[in-house]
């Protein structure tokens, strides 16, 4: 098993956004020191009242000044709202100014809100994502100049001042549930993974599915499959519970519409589970109908809260039941107090982590 720090960098009440970084940076400080192998970020964007970060790769380049040993990156760059040479010659800088320690996450985006102020299609962001590996390749390839004609892109002699560190690339990623993109991420040897929001029966026999592709397609080599959820951990069941599990069931607030005038938070969640009914993915709507019931979380165990004996034993037992081998945990979430943060992330560190490290769970 791996280990990642995952963050949406929430805007925390009564913190600045510089105020904000900084507790950032002193959880990515203790991580390292811990062991953590990863640290991923999101791209969010236009929404204050919820995530603060909107640049991965300042992310990314500030997590790697302030640690020695994780590798750090995006979870991932929602690759339509880039010029694809701009976002290559990105990557190779982030690379090289790491040392070699850039993992690359690259989604589509799931928010439409993320690009009407940019003036672009949020119907048409899967096909750029995808073509964009290839481009990549082209553009890190040992041909330089480079010229790319694709679908979606075209390039013509443009030369790569600075080519990244790993060759032919950061090791990739791409959080996805859907069946084609699980396909073509085998083919392209792309490590995958999912959210809570997805549940891990449902998601257990495509990603079986995606590991016989892999064997074939692969051989080898093994591939990194992620869960991200909410994480906490304390000295004791109780006192974990009390401390997070109310917290753990708002960390999901920036999910949520803006509030209009006068409505309230139980006003706010119906308005979003409605959105979910008759998509097709029963069980992944009743996650999102119920992500802000603390009990139904609890009694899920889509939050991993309680003592460090109880959390490895919930992520050990997820892991199996859900084919990954990466967890990434969400550690800084609601209005959870700095000192019960750092607490968390050390007894994770010093306790959770060394009981699953030797864990294979497919």
């Amino acid at each position: 098993m791996k280990f990642a720090h995952f963050s949406h960098i929430w805007n925390k009440p009564g913190l600045t956004p510089h105020q904000r970084y900084e507790e950032l940076w002193r959880e990515l400080t203790l991580c390292d020191e811990l062991g953590f192998d990863y640290s991923f970020c999101v791209e969010h964007h236009f929404r204050p009242d919820e995530s603060w970060m909107s640049s991965p790769s300042l992310y990314a380049v500030g997590a790697g000044a302030r640690t020695k040993r994780m590798r750090v990156g995006p979870m991932g760059y929602i690759v339509p709202l880039y010029h694809p040479l701009r976002l290559a010659e990105e990557i190779a800088i982030v690379d090289q100014m790491l040392g070699g320690r850039m993992e690359l996450g690259l989604v589509p985006g799931i928010n439409a809100d993320y690009f009407r102020p940019f003036g672009l299609d949020y119907s048409h962001r899967k096909s750029p994502t995808l073509e964009f590996v290839d481009y990549m390749r082209a553009a890190f390839g040992e041909a330089q100049p480079f010229s790319f004609h694709g679908e979606e892109f075209h390039t013509d002699s443009a030369e790569i001042s600075v080519q990244p560190v790993q060759r032919p690339h950061p090791p990739l990623w791409m959080m996805s549930r859907d069946p084609q993109t699980l396909e073509f991420c085998a083919r392209n040897a792309i490590n995958p993974g999912y959210f809570l929001v997805y549940p891990r029966p449902d998601a257990a026999p495509r990603y079986r599915t995606f590991l016989a592709d892999w064997a074939k397609l692969n051989p080898g080599r093994k591939p990194h499959i992620a869960y991200c959820t909410v994480v906490y951990v304390d000295e004791s069941d109780e006192k974990a519970l009390d401390t997070a599990l109310v917290r753990a069931s708002r960390a999901y607030e920036g999910f949520l519409p803006k509030p209009e005038l006068g409505e309230t938070f139980e006003d706010r969640v119906r308005k979003h589970a409605s959105k979910f009914v008759g998509r097709g993915e029963p069980g992944a709507s009743e996650i999102m109908a119920n992500l802000f019931n603390p009990d139904y979380l609890h009694k899920n165990q889509l939050v991993f809260i309680g003592s460090p004996e109880t959390v490895a034993q919930q992520i050990a037992t997820a892991a199996r039941d859900g084919v990954f081998n990466v967890f990434m945990g969400e550690f800084n979430f609601a209005d959870l107090p700095e000192p019960d943060l750092m607490r968390s992330i050390r007894l994770f560190g010093e306790k959770v982590i060394p009981a699953l490290r030797e864990l294979e769970p497919f």
